[in-house]
């Protein structure tokens, strides 16, 4: 245990809430005052397009962190710059002992962190971080023989063994609020264009902030109940659509998977499926904690020798992929509604990217690039374990030999075509039956509407998948 500091500094990061936070909570145990910060990041933010949703979906959190700490006798200070040079200045400005902080553990972080971790030293105060975006992290859940688990069923078995109320229980941050304290230097929180940015149309439904997270949650624990029969149809309204919440924190991953457990014992069997889905969370957070270099490169390290197309013709494919002009219906729907809205149904992630790598045989990586720039809730460790899993490269991936095909794909998940319809309106006046695959069940009613014929043939790329994962077979280890 610490000995007891004057003054602290809490960083706010991916956690921008005050209910159930842990670095929020262990300053207030220590510390007499506590000031909380956030810091827009240039490091970050110069590499962006200067209209990101992110930003936008960021900028509402703050203002509702604001208006909760000023609530509570404290308030927010930002700052935009480079973070590992901010928080060391600002440390040395409000003269704190101590910066309180939550971990981060992608490899970017680690070092930026590691930065701040000296500048501080150099100012005579130290980092403190803590766990708080995951319910098991980095070496919580091991095998027998002490290693990761690399297959994610016996890591669930034995995060489930593993789980209690003390894991799960929320840290009362209010019953310590009274050491919040206000700065002159909490001036609010600025405008996208006071950082450079413009509105990116963020859409409307995902909320403002932890308010916004309150609010999902609520109507999703109506229909939890259904999740397990409703999660894999796009048209239908499955899912939770707190992901980018989680990656945020602006709820509480311990809050959620509380309920889910609760309701699982109670023999809730959607409960039961989305605490699932919470659990592959954590499963590809440690999987990037001990393989960081599966960051950048194949877990299986003989994927790597996979030759994948390259040239004018696999960028014009790309392209094509990019905005959803493949003439596979579902494929294009999918990546529309990405653009559009900065998110993809989850079944559809799978379909897309099996799609990027097994029908047109392109790297992965560039797929897992294009999300990353696009997704509302892009999440580095969930990102590519899902790239990984599709491309069969990852840990606990799906076999090479598995193809997704993306017209039986539509038939199963969107037999009326209803997501189709949405998001391709040139294909609305096709039957059920034939929005599947237009180009074979109404090749006259598409002239003439604009919508592309199929950039490849299913079954003759499925033909050159099978072959091109051939030297994966003749590299594998032992």
């Amino acid at each position: 245990m610490n000995a007891p500091i004057d003054r602290a500094l809490v960083w706010f990061r991916r956690d921008l809430r005050v209910d159930d936070q842990a670095a929020l909570y262990h300053a207030l145990r220590s510390a007499r005052q506590v000031y909380c910060a956030f810091v827009l990041d240039r490091d970050i933010l110069d590499a962006l397009p200067r209209a990101d949703r992110r930003v936008e979906f960021i900028l509402a959190a703050l203002e509702v962190l604001d208006e909760d700490l000023r609530q509570r006798g404290g308030g927010l200070i930002v700052r935009h710059g480079i973070a590992a040079d901010e928080i060391p200045r600002l440390a040395e400005e409000l003269d704190v002992q101590a910066v309180f902080v939550n971990h981060d553990d992608e490899p970017q972080a680690l070092a930026r962190d590691a930065r701040v971790a000296e500048g501080l030293r150099s100012r005579s105060a130290e980092l403190r971080s803590f766990k708080d975006h995951v319910v098991f992290e980095r070496s919580e859940v091991l095998t027998g023989t002490g290693g990761a688990y690399g297959v994610f069923t016996p890591y669930k078995n034995a995060w489930l063994r593993k789980v209690d109320a003390f894991y799960l229980s929320a840290y009362p941050v209010d019953r310590h609020a009274a050491a919040l304290a206000m700065s002159e230097r909490a001036g609010g929180v600025p405008t996208l264009g006071d950082i450079g940015f413009q509105p990116a149309g963020l859409t409307p439904h995902v909320g403002r902030g932890s308010r916004g997270a309150e609010a999902l949650l609520e109507d999703f624990l109506e229909r939890i109940g259904e999740y397990h029969e409703k999660r894999d149809f796009p048209a239908l309204k499955g899912p939770s659509y707190l992901s980018v919440h989680l990656r945020f924190g602006t709820v509480s991953i311990r809050r959620l998977a509380r309920l889910a457990h609760e309701r699982m014992h109670g023999g809730d069997r959607g409960a039961e499926v989305w605490l699932s889905e919470l659990i592959w969370r954590d499963f590809y957070h440690q999987v990037m904690h001990h393989h960081p270099r599966a960051m950048t490169a194949s877990f299986r390290p003989e994927y790597d020798a996979i030759r994948w197309e390259t040239g004018p013709h696999a960028d014009a494919l790309f392209q094509a992929w990019c905005e959803g002009r493949t003439g596979y219906p579902l494929v294009d729907a999918a990546m529309r509604q990405l653009s559009q809205t900065g998110y993809m149904h989850n079944r559809l992630r799978m379909v897309a990217a099996s799609f990027l790598c097994k029908d047109l045989g392109l790297d992965w990586r560039r797929g897992e690039a294009w999300f990353a720039q696009q997704l509302l809730d892009f999440d580095l460790a969930a990102n590519n374990g899902g790239w990984q899993w599709a491309s069969s490269s990852g840990c606990d991936a799906q076999p090479y030999f598995r193809i997704f095909n993306p017209t039986s794909q539509s038939e199963k998940f969107d037999p009326d075509g209803r997501f189709i319809r949405r998001y391709c309106p040139e294909l609305a006046a096709l039957d059920g039956k034939a929005i599947h695959a237009p180009w074979q069940r109404a090749p006259l009613a598409m002239q003439g509407v604009g919508y592309p014929r199929p950039v490849v043939d299913h079954a003759e790329a499925r033909e050159r998948t099978l072959a091109r994962y051939a030297v994966v077979k003749s590299r594998a280890l032992p």
